[in-house]
């Protein structure tokens, strides 16, 4: 019976299992495992690594192939102390796992590791990682099971019944799923299934994993995953981009686009969920077929821009070392989702001033809420030097925009000649009005409204501009296999529609490929539709 001593590395990435299943190394072989492997995973998997926890499920695997008579499974040498495992920076570990082989060959995914093995005249296989190639789409998992065409999140908690919120951004609504709690089972099932595909997927990554939390991005899918002490219990949070927009689905007036054009220092504000990231990534779009060289700056990369654009992250933890990089790739227009920290504002500011068009995203209650955020970290003068164009979105929609300058003049209000001073204004974009003003005062900088009535100026622009092209759309409504079918005209396949019963709107959602929404007719909306058929209520859609 030959035998074998693994490495961490071999059990992190599940080859050890391949290799077994596919009798590379022969029939029934002998398996050594170091315990500093085992040290090493069980450390990783305390402190909430998704690699660690991974790890433990291969050694469990390994005990069941023991048990099932398909290997021969040992520990060698002595466990290592938490320290040296903290401080393993100098290969010692690694050292100390040759030293354990017992005349046994070393498996080993690491090419130090196999290098320095050749070295000391062990028997020593590398396995290489092989490239993957793309997939098409992904395996069906759980969660898409809590997932319809209306949904744009799903909140599963341990003990909770699972939740969706639906409709669209500006006009949703939270929904019971189910009544069924979930279990700890189903939850960590549905934990490892999304683990697992997104270590499978080549289009998919951990985006952040600290202890008690992970971020990941799988495809399309933003996967928030929490633990405690983090949280109070076990909670995954996964959310879909329900629908994805050009810029021409805005119904911009000419005059804007042309802004947007020539405009670089452009922030895209309104409340969480609002549709700014939709927004942005439009934007991004739109630059990208103008010949521009765009970037994205995101903590978590989760917006649908089309692949020609590399999205960016943090690197070595920090968005400072990643604009030191971009810049170096010089982009033409930088798409920052969101800005909320002050190293965010320093990294903005310091683009803007570099030259890069920018497109900033942040939270914020109105349109000069988010121009206040900048004022307190960079000084006043280079305000309009930075910022040109703020863009404030609500349900969806483009509701406000206002333009930045800078003038010397004597602030509205004085009176005296000789207080005369820089003001910077905020004016209504559309009318020229102005809204704000922006000054020092004393030791103080202050902002001051000049009119409140901007407000819904430019979003009834739009309503009135939409509203000449909302026809209604006949619908087909048909049950297929438990399901309840709304079809149109294929015109309007990927469209975002409203669908209504007489005056009032059922539910908001996007027709398919195929120009259809399917719903589950257990579905509160499916029902609402066909007890509005039974009682000869007429069914339409309209573009939204």
């Amino acid at each position: 019976m030959e035998k074998f001593i693994v490495d961490t590395s071999v059990i992190l990435n599940g080859k050890i299992l391949e290799l077994i299943n596919e009798e590379e190394l022969g029939i029934k072989p002998n398996i050594l495992i170091s315990r500093i492997v085992t040290a090493e995973i069980e450390f990783q998997a305390n402190v909430g690594k998704v690699i660690g926890k991974y790890g433990l499920y291969v050694l469990k695997k390994l005990r069941e192939y023991h048990n099932q008579d398909k290997i021969k499974l040992e520990l060698v040498g002595k466990r290592p102390t938490m320290e040296q495992i903290k401080l393993n920076y100098g290969g010692e570990l690694d050292a100390a796992i040759r030293q354990d082989t017992h005349d046994a060959t070393l498996i080993t995914g690491d090419k130090v590791q196999y290098d320095m093995g050749i070295f000391e005249g062990l028997n020593v296989i590398l396995i290489k990682e092989e490239v993957k190639k793309r997939k098409k789409g992904l395996p069906h998992l759980q969660l898409f099971d809590f997932f319809d065409e209306n949904t744009m999140s799903v909140h599963l908690k341990r003990y909770i019944p699972p939740y969706a919120k639906k409709g669209s951004p500006g006009n949703w609504y939270l929904s019971k799923i189910n009544d069924e709690y979930i279990t700890t089972k189903q939850i960590e099932d549905i934990i490892y299934e999304i683990l697992e595909a997104v270590k499978e997927d080549p289009r998919s990554f951990i985006e952040i994993e600290k202890e008690g939390a992970i971020v990941a991005q799988l495809r399309e899918y933003r996967i928030v995953i929490t633990r405690p002490n983090f949280s109070n219990e076990i909670e995954v949070t996964i959310t879909k981009p329900l629908i994805r927009k050009e810029l021409n689905d805005y119904n911009l007036d000419n005059k804007l686009m042309k802004r947007l054009q020539r405009a670089e220092g452009i922030l895209v504000c309104g409340p969480p969920g609002a549709g700014k990231s939709t927004f942005a990534a439009a934007l991004a779009n739109n630059y990208l077929k103008q010949n521009k060289i765009v970037k994205t700056l995101e903590s978590v990369r989760d917006l649908q821009v089309n692949p020609e654009i590399t999205q960016y992250t943090k690197l070595e933890g920090s968005l400072e070392n990643s604009a030191d990089i971009l810049l170096l790739a010089r982009p033409d227009f930088t798409i920052f989702d969101e800005v909320r920290t002050t190293d965010d504002f320093k990294v903005y500011s310091d683009f803007r001033l570099s030259g890069v068009g920018m497109v900033g995203v942040i939270h914020s209650s109105s349109a000069i809420d988010a121009l206040q955020r900048f004022i307190a970290r960079i000084e006043l003068g280079m305000l309009p030097s930075i910022i040109d164009t703020i863009i404030f979105i609500k349900g969806g929609e483009v509701s406000s925009v206002l333009v930045v300058k800078m003038a010397v003049k004597v602030p509205t209000g004085f009176r005296d000649k000789d207080l005369a001073r820089p003001v910077i204004e905020a004016r209504e974009f559309f009318n020229n009005s102005l809204i704000f003003e922006i000054y020092s005062f004393g030791q103080d900088t202050v902002v001051v409204p000049i009119s409140r009535e901007y407000k819904e100026s430019y979003s009834n622009y739009i309503t009135k501009k939409k509203s000449r092209k909302r026809e209604q759309i006949q619908l087909d409504l048909e049950i297929q296999d438990n399901n309840l079918v709304v079809s149109a005209n294929p015109i309007y396949a990927g469209k975002n529609v409203e669908i209504y019963s007489g005056s009032r709107v059922i539910f908001t959602g996007c027709f398919s490929k195929r120009g259809d929404i399917t719903l589950s007719v257990d579905n509160r909306d499916a029902q609402l539709l066909l007890e509005k058929l039974d009682d000869n209520k007429k069914l339409y859609a309209r573009l939204k």
